[in-house]
């Protein structure tokens, strides 16, 4: 794979393929792909708000010639709104998702982040975080365009010529995660099922589905990997997070064995090498899951609980950051 450099913008991956990148890969910073043969396209995923993908488009018409209106078919990864939210946009496209993604992204409507957004001054810690974090965006507005279609398991389409094959892995990050695969150029578009350069969130598990899509991805004949977040990658980028998961889980259920809580856990791991990747604090998080899963734990999470863990970890990590969100 030729290297692509990790800029903003759009990438040539050959064979015309696309890969529009968002430096750093932090939160909210999601990269997206687009597949063109003849006059048909297909977008893999949008961005959070509609001024990000209201540019990522006009990027991609004056590059390709292929305008919001002109792309036929769009398909959301997963139901996170930085991959979803500017739906609205691709107006022409036939939207597909997975069931449970669909389903999920019923329940994460941007109104609900736009409301948490314009309470944060009252939150302190918290607050200060969800500012560092989500307060470059725009949600007020977002209107969630839904699917048109869904599928479980696996689904065949075409682009022109080109086969595109959907495969369902999830539940791993959220509850209805999907890989982009073109097995004839060689190329894959994983969603979040795959960081590079930053720490993976595991909001739904179990693990071990997480680990799977991994292998999977392994198995496959690829060469170029568009991650869900991070730059352009190889096979090499999936072994560095499934080797994450893996040391993640293990160390999660020393700890559990042990009698700990999942938060006393997640504040005694160490994450050794893996502590150089962005946003180390959604450890947080993912150790919960795996407790969660442990525990055989049922019952709805408190999602502000797991970010005022994940605030209090990132000021112990990067202190900078949450610490001057308040100016």
């Amino acid at each position: 794979m030729a290297s692509i450099p990790f800029t903003k913008g759009l990438h040539a991956l050959g064979n015309r393929h696309y890969a529009y990148l968002q430096p750093s890969g932090t939160w909210g910073y999601s990269n997206a792909g687009l597949i063109v043969d003849g006059d048909q396209s297909l977008l893999v995923d949008t961005l959070f708000d509609e001024r990000l993908t209201a540019e990522m488009l006009d990027t991609m018409h004056a590059a390709t010639r292929v305008g919001a209106g002109d792309i036929t078919q769009l398909v959301n990864t997963h139901a996170n709104g930085d991959h979803t939210f500017g739906n609205r946009l691709v107006t022409n496209a036939r939207i597909i998702a997975t069931e449970a993604g669909a389903h999920e992204m019923e329940e994460a409507p941007p109104e609900t982040l736009a409301a948490l957004m314009s309470q944060t001054k009252a939150m302190g810690q918290l607050g200060a975080y969800f500012e560092a974090i989500f307060g470059s965006f725009d949600f007020a507005g977002v209107k969630l365009r839904l699917p048109d279609e869904t599928f479980s398991g696996e689904k065949t389409i075409k682009v022109g010529d080109k086969t595109v094959e959907l495969i369902e892995v999830g539940p791993a990050h959220t509850n209805g995660d999907a890989l982009v695969y073109v097995p004839a150029d060689r190329v894959l578009y994983t969603g979040d099922i795959l960081f590079i350069e930053g720490t993976p969130i595991m909001w739904a598990g179990p693990v071990h589905n997480w680990i799977a899509a991994c292998d999977r991805m392994l198995a496959m004949d690829v060469e170029t990997i568009v991650p869900g977040h991070g730059p352009v990658t190889d096979k090499n980028g999936v072994r560095a997070m499934r080797s994450y998961l893996v040391y993640v889980e293990e160390q999660a259920r020393k700890r559990h064995a042990a009698g700990m809580d999942s938060w006393e856990a997640a504040q005694d791991i160490a994450l050794a090498g893996f502590g150089a990747w962005e946003d180390p604090e959604r450890l947080a998080v993912t150790v919960d899951t795996i407790y969660r899963e442990l525990n055989a734990d049922q019952s709805p999470r408190d999602i502000r609980v797991l970010f005022g863990r994940m605030a209090k970890l990132d000021l112990r990590y990067t202190p900078q950051r949450t610490g001057h969100a308040h100016h």
